[in-house]
């Protein structure tokens, strides 16, 4: 990926951002929460391709390219989802100790009727379980592929910028899912920073990504019908 300029990343992500936060002040009643969430997703995924397109970068460049081995992308997807379930239990174990926690889970699209009456409904979960998985591709993608990169050259693409494009990543990531100080906000904080530390140590490959990603929530979305 060629060097973007200071102010071409910032106006880029300026962009992006507000685009993300402010296109989920649109929300269709009529249809599912899921299918709201892919409205979201895919307006920011229009956004990026067009300032990507403008800067001369493809979603290959940010790593949507065939995997070299699919054996080795699977195996580093089972770590990487390993590692994410790890750091949330540990989390829930240690959350009552830490001083400046959270609320509970408190956000309104988090209780189980965002999706529907899932409980013991085997129907409804293969009926929404394809949502679900699109939605976790367009998450790396944005999250990963295109909010790291901007982040990382809009830092000038040092060592530091690089952890710091990570940290900040997971912090709109959490955040956007519940935008208040919560379990899940912080939850969903460390599966993006996970997944962030993994595009960087696993040479900017999303695919591992996306399939930890899908098995995750997929594992999430058959505890609320179990």
């Amino acid at each position: 990926m060629s060097p973007i300029s200071f102010k071409d990343s910032f106006l880029d992500l300026a962009l992006y951002i507000s685009v993300m936060f402010l296109i989920r002040e649109i929300y269709f009643s009529n249809v599912g929460f899921l299918t709201n969430g892919l409205f979201w997703s895919l307006s920011t995924l229009v956004v990026a391709s067009w300032r990507m397109k403008v800067r001369g970068v493809s979603w290959k460049d940010l790593g949507l390219h065939k995997p070299e081995s699919y054996k080795k992308t699977l195996l580093i997807s089972g770590g990487i989802l390993a590692v994410t379930l790890v750091s949330i239990v540990v989390f829930h174990l240690i959350k009552d100790q830490i001083p400046f926690l959270v609320a509970p889970e408190s956000s309104p699209e988090d209780s189980g009727s965002k999706f529907g009456d899932l409980k013991g409904n085997w129907l409804l979960f293969f009926s929404i379980i394809p949502l679900v998985l699109v939605q976790s591709f367009l998450e790396e993608l944005l999250d990963r592929g295109f909010l790291m990169n901007w982040f990382e050259q809009l830092f000038s693409k040092t060592s530091f910028a690089t952890i710091l494009a990570v940290l900040v990543q997971a912090v709109i990531f959490g955040f956007r899912h519940s935008h208040d100080l919560s379990e899940r906000s912080i939850t969903v904080a460390l599966i993006g920073l996970t997944m962030g530390t993994a595009y960087m140590v696993f040479g900017r490959n999303l695919w591992p990504l996306i399939i930890a990603h899908g098995v995750l929530n997929t594992i999430s979305m058959v505890g609320r019908v179990n």
